[in-house]
């Protein structure tokens, strides 16, 4: 897969997560919300300022973070199903420290 975004767009793998209740009961990925954790692909240059400076981004490829329920546009790449959202819809990058929390 080759994509680059443009300006202040990211690219993301949401991060799906299995969900067993007690007893062992499975629940159907039709039945979940969507994840609302995700892994940055890529990223663009950064957002282009009135005056023509470039902000660069604070994500980078590899961050784990989190986002909002409706945020950016679902695309299909290469059979694999991605999100492209502007930096602005990130909600916080998470550390290695916690990956364990959930998004409620």
């Amino acid at each position: 897969m080759n994509i680059r975004p443009l300006h202040d767009r990211i690219v993301v793998r949401r991060v799906e997560e299995t969900e067993v209740l007690p007893g062992g009961i499975v629940i159907p990925d039709t039945a979940k919300e969507k994840p609302q954790k995700g892994v940055v692909l890529a990223t663009g240059s950064g957002m282009r300022l009135g005056n023509g400076t470039v902000v660069p981004l604070e994500v980078r490829p590899g961050d784990t973070i989190l986002l909002g329920k409706y945020s950016g546009n679902e695309i299909v790449l290469d059979g694999e199903e991605l999100l492209v959202l502007r930096e602005g819809d990130v909600l916080a990058v998470l550390d290695s420290a916690s990956q364990g929390i959930k998004a409620a």
